[in-house]
Formats: C-alpha cells, structure tokens, sequence
C-alpha cells in the first residue's frame, strides 16, 4: 500500500492576493493651548503606491495580502487642525478607500490625539466615516501613540487597538506591524476581537512617564503578563496628551480580547487602569530639573561635557511654535559663552542673516513673534557663522542660535550636521524638547530640564484647562477613584 505524505501548507499563501486590506492613516498631536493652527500646508502627505514602500505593507505583501493603500498624512505636533484641511483629507482617504471596492481588513496609523476646528477628536470621526464605507464584518485596526487621547466611543468603530509601549518612542514600526499582524489573524481566523477601553483620571506630561525607569517601567512590563491571559489578543497603556484641553484628554488602559472574553479583557483594564492610578504620585521626571537660571548654572560650573538643557516649555515635539527666547535671554545675562540653541523659529531673522551674507553682522531681534504670552523678542547683535537652505547659525557672544524659517523637531544629530554644528564640541546645548531624544542621550554627559514657560508647561496646573474631565489629577489632588 502506497503511503500518502500529508504536507502542511498555508492555503492562503497559496491562493496569492486571496486577502484585500487597506492601508493608510492621518496622524496629528494637536496642543490646544499653543497659539499655532495646523492647515492643510503643513502635512505631508504619501498617497497610493508610495504607500507600498511602507514596512507594513511590505510585510502584508509578503504574507500574500493584495494592499490597497489610501493615503498617509502626518504633520509636527502643533495647534488645533482646521476643519478645511482635515475633511479634505478625510476625504481623500474616504474616496479612496470607497474606489478599493471590498476589502477584508483596515490598517490604519493614527495618532490619538489630533483635535480639529469645530469637530473635536478627529480619529473618531475619521473611523466612523471607515466604517460606513467597509460596513461591520469588516476588521479594522489601529495602531496609536502613546500619547493619544482616546475617546472611549473609538471602540465602536475599532476592532484593535494597539499602542506604543516605550517612551521615547524606539517600537513605532513594531507597533505599527503588530496592528497588521493581528488584524491579518483575526481574517484568518474569523475571530473578530474587541477593544476596552479604562480611562483614569490622570493627565501627567509624557515627560514623567519614561517608559525605561521606574514606576512606568513596571507598569509597561505586566502588559506581557496581561498579553497571556487565556483570551487576551493585545494590551496597551496610553499617557495621554497633557497640553490638550479636550474632554478625554488624558491616560487609557486598553485591553483587546478575542472576542469571546469580553468580560476578563475589560476586568485586566480595570487593573490596568488602577495601577496607572495608584502610582499617580510616584511619576517623575528622569533627570534633574529646575527654574531655567538654576539649570544653567549647574550647567556652566558642571565640569561635564556637552550638558543638554531642555527648554521644556516651548517644546515643539509636543506643539509649541518653537520660538520663545527665554533660553537666549537667560544664557547671555548669565555670560555663558559657549553655548548652543537649538532652534528659534524666525523667519524674519533668517532672511536678515541671508542679506548680511556669512561673515555679516546683524542686529535684530529673535523670537517672541508667535507665541506673545510667554517670550518677548531679545535684541541681538550678532556674526552669522552659517547659512543653510532654510536656515541661518548667529553667533551672539560665543552662543550660536540655530534660526529656522520653518518649525523644526529638534530631535536628531543630523539637523545639527545640516546646520553645521558638533554638538559634542559645545559646553552647552539648549534643545526646545522635553526629554531626551535616543540621538541625544547617547551624547550628552549630563541631562537638565529647564522648567520654562510656554504652552508644553511641565506644571500643568499652571494651565487654563475648561474642558477637560474633573476631577482629574494633578490638577485635582484629593479624591478617589475606582474603575
């Protein structure tokens, strides 16, 4: 009797392109309180097959998937987006997605946190549009900041929801990739999971909830002991946005069950969501910090170089225009004369630099034109050591002021190289961030936060918050809180 080999193979990569999924996103962290309105110039934009380039779509081409790309849109951290510039790409991605014609799964890259002129939370909106377009039976997935704000509605109209873990942020593929890898199962499966969303009342700055140390670090790790438990798909705790007066602005437990195990996902992110909640007053910032004279004078007498100063307030990865002077101004009435500022964004003072021609001196003033609330211009004269395309390097007594004419993420080595600038060589490196960036960390031999003025305020209760949820800490100390 002739013996039958039974092969183990994978129909649907088998059957190639047998899955249709679509691709796409718009992705926005919208600070509320800075004087900045994000329009339609201000994103970047990758439409149809630039999409295919993306990691996630490779990997899904690979599995055998056919990729229907829409759009992805993303735009720096920033004011409230106008309606004009969100609908019309909402629209876009809509059209899009409705040309496709059937699909079995949606993938999308959105933020959590993007807030939108006479709309509100625009990721709601924007799935609730999806799903009138791909109907119920549909999957669709998310993958989200750590710094979103989410609206608990999102649930209704998302299947997975799917975080970073790490702050600063080293797993946004991962993540990304993770959102593809469980909405691919849950086609192959015919098991469609549902999301839970916890909220508690806590609005803390990203900035004291790193990730690496202590009590995040703990908090972030049982997500893997929640990730086992029989009929949990997925877990994520989200920050939340602080500097966003909305009304869910703040942290999300998330827990994603299988959809069979409703009740033991949403009891793992009650749990979740209490111990974010118990240790609400054990979160601090990583390093030392202080009022901005004092940092720059533990800067000058530290024997330590290069030290790195984060001018917190006008952090412009979390939204502020990035061009409050306050670090200029301190640096030079307390003569420090070896000093780097990265950046101010001035425009004006570019093109001033520009006609002076390198070598040329300029007398201006820098700063303070956008934000008006929190820095006035401080006049200068100054060397210009530097000009770039959209930018200019002012040496002004022994400081250099990296001056863009468009807003900058100050956030890696290779802006500094662009500029012309080792910030290794510099005693002192003053950065509109909050925490470090993994670029920076691996450089600076001592680390302080300036707690500066500005709408990225690390006090946050020296904020104006009218929207937001009450009671919520810290602005609200005393209460209680179950789930």
């Amino acid at each position: 009797m002739q013996k039958v080999k039974i092969l183990s193979i994978d129909i649907f990569k088998l059957r190639r392109y047998s899955m249709r999924i679509a691709l796409g996103g718009i992705g926005h962290e919208s600070n509320t309180f800075s004087p900045l309105h994000t329009t339609i110039e201000d994103f970047d934009v990758v439409r149809s097959d630039g999409l295919l380039e993306d990691e996630v779509a490779r990997f899904l081409i690979d599995e055998g998937v056919e990729v229907t790309p829409t759009i992805y849109a993303w735009a720096l951290p920033s004011g409230i987006v106008s309606r004009n510039a969100f609908l019309q790409l909402e629209g876009e991605l809509l059209k899009a997605l409705e040309s496709a014609g059937r699909v079995d799964g949606v993938c999308l890259f959105l933020h959590g946190a993007m807030e939108v002129e006479g709309i509100g939370d625009g990721e709601t909106h924007l799935l609730k549009q999806i799903r009138e377009i791909v109907g119920w039976r549909t999957v669709v997935s998310v993958a989200l900041d750590l710094h979103g704000n989410l609206n608990p509605q999102l649930v209704e109209y998302a299947d997975i929801l799917t975080a970073y873990r790490t702050a600063p942020h080293v797993d946004v593929v991962e993540t990304r990739l993770k959102a593809a890898k469980l909405l691919l199962n849950s086609i192959k499966t015919g098991i469609k999971p549902i999301s839970t969303i916890v909220k508690p009342p806590v609005l803390l700055p990203g900035e004291y909830v790193v990730t690496s140390i202590e009590p995040a670090a703990s908090i972030y790790q049982s997500l893997e002991e929640i990730d086992r438990k029989l009929g949990v798909v997925d877990s994520s705790m989200l920050v939340g946005m602080a500097w966003a007066d909305t009304p869910h602005a703040g942290a999300s437990a998330i827990v994603v069950s299988d959809g069979k195990n409703e009740g033991e996902a949403y009891e793992a992110a009650c749990k979740l969501a209490k111990s974010y909640w118990d240790k609400r007053r054990e979160f601090r910032l990583e390093v030392e910090a202080g009022e901005i004279d004092e940092v720059v004078r533990i800067a000058k007498n530290s024997t330590k170089r290069p030290v790195f100063i984060s001018d917190s307030g006008d952090n412009v990865t979390a939204g502020a225009p990035g061009d409050v002077p306050i670090a200029i101004e301190r640096l030079l009435d307390l003569k420090v004369r070896d000093a780097v500022v990265a950046g101010i964004y001035d425009p004006e003072a570019v093109q001033l630099c520009r006609k002076a021609g390198l070598g040329g001196s300029v007398k201006t003033s820098i700063g303070g034109k956008i934000d008006r609330v929190n820095g006035y211009p401080v006049e200068v004269i100054g060397r210009v050591v530097n000009l770039i395309d959209g930018g200019a390097v002012l040496r002004v007594d022994g400081i250099d002021i990296l001056l863009a004419s468009r807003r900058r993420g100050w956030t890696s080595l290779d802006i500094f190289r662009e500029f012309g600038v080792d910030p290794t060589e510099r005693k002192i490196v003053v950065v509109k961030l909050g925490y470090l960036t993994p670029d920076f960390r691996r450089i600076a031999k001592l680390a302080l936060i300036a707690l500066s003025p500005g709408c990225t305020n690390l006090v946050v209760e020296k904020l104006r918050y009218e929207r937001v949820r009450r009671p919520i800490y810290p602005l609200d100390k005393d209460f209680s809180w179950e789930p």
